[in-house]
């Protein structure tokens, strides 16, 4: 077993370019399960079965570990039989029967409505970035897009006309995600206002640049993001991904359904867009103790 976790670091490494802290994560997190596995007499992967898996996450609480810290560990563990399952070193996977106890998942960060308009309503003007900021923020809010496939955006991915934008997700997963009047509207002003002074030699395919004209990247937005909420006087703490969980959790709370939700937000599996229903239940929860006579 020690030898598949020296193959699966180094696929993680060669493969995936992880970076070498996340890798050290990952071996901890690794040689804690063999040593468990070892006591348990087991001395190959078919060997493991779901319930052994089910005693690793037990034991890690007992031993104190905390609910972040016993969530990362499954996480290592599924990738760890998922690789070698793959790579045809085991013929099974004892982790796809193992769910993650809820107390393991924590709740997105979202913002009010009224937080959300303030923060579209932060760049104001129309001055060039002014305007992208505008159209960046607008287009995250109306369709919960990542931040990654906001960036990676490209003029041939917009279809305004008909309302709609494709867009590359995880795996490689295309979709059509629509848009609505607002962020269609705010996205012209970007493109036939901003956007030419941004992209001076007209060569780049992104449909959002920095003044530099090359594509935004994730950490630039995410600087962009947290200076238009300082500017909104929003003292959350605002992620990468806030816009996203906003769009989803607001849909609904005013009546949209899970199926369409998870469609929109590309998830392969309805579980992943379930915890959203979580933070609309917690919302309730805190509105009830503020309003009732014996909240």
């Amino acid at each position: 077993m020690e030898q598949n976790v020296d193959l699966f670091l180094s696929y993680l490494s060669v493969e995936r370019g992880l970076a070498a802290n996340t890798l050290e994560a990952y071996g901890r997190d690794l040689v804690r399960y063999v040593d468990f596995l070892e006591k348990e007499g087991v001395r190959t992967a078919d060997s493991v079965t779901p319930p052994m898996v089910l005693r690793f996450l037990a034991r890690l609480k007992e031993g104190g570990l905390s609910a972040r810290s016993r969530a990362r560990s499954l996480v290592s563990v599924r990738m760890f039989h998922k690789f070698l399952l793959s790579e045809g070193i085991s013929s099974l996977n004892p982790t796809s029967q193992v769910e993650a106890p809820r107390s393991l998942q924590s709740l997105p960060h979202t913002l009010s409505p009224r937080e959300v308009e303030r923060l579209l309503a932060a760049p104001a003007g129309d001055e060039p970035l002014a305007l992208r900021d505008r159209a960046m923020l607008e287009i995250l809010y109306a369709t919960g897009l990542r931040v990654s496939e906001l960036v990676g955006l490209t003029l041939g991915d917009l279809h305004l006309q008909v309302g709609y934008l494709m867009t590359l997700g995880k795996r490689s997963k295309q979709r059509i995600v629509p848009l609505g009047e607002t962020a269609i509207a705010e996205l012209r002003r970007y493109l036939s206002l901003g956007r030419p002074f941004l992209d001076k030699e007209e060569k780049s395919p992104f449909v959002f640049l920095n003044r530099f004209g090359k594509g935004l990247t994730r950490q630039g937005f995410w600087k962009i993001i947290k200076r238009r909420a300082l500017e909104a006087g929003i003292t959350k703490n605002i992620m990468p991904h806030t816009l996203r969980h906003s769009f989803a959790t607001h849909l609904l709370e005013n009546g949209a359904d899970l199926r369409s939700v998870q469609t929109m937000l590309g998830h392969a599996d309805i579980s992943t867009t379930q915890i959203y229903t979580h933070v609309t239940r917690e919302r309730i929860k805190k509105i009830h103790e503020q309003f009732h006579p014996r909240g």
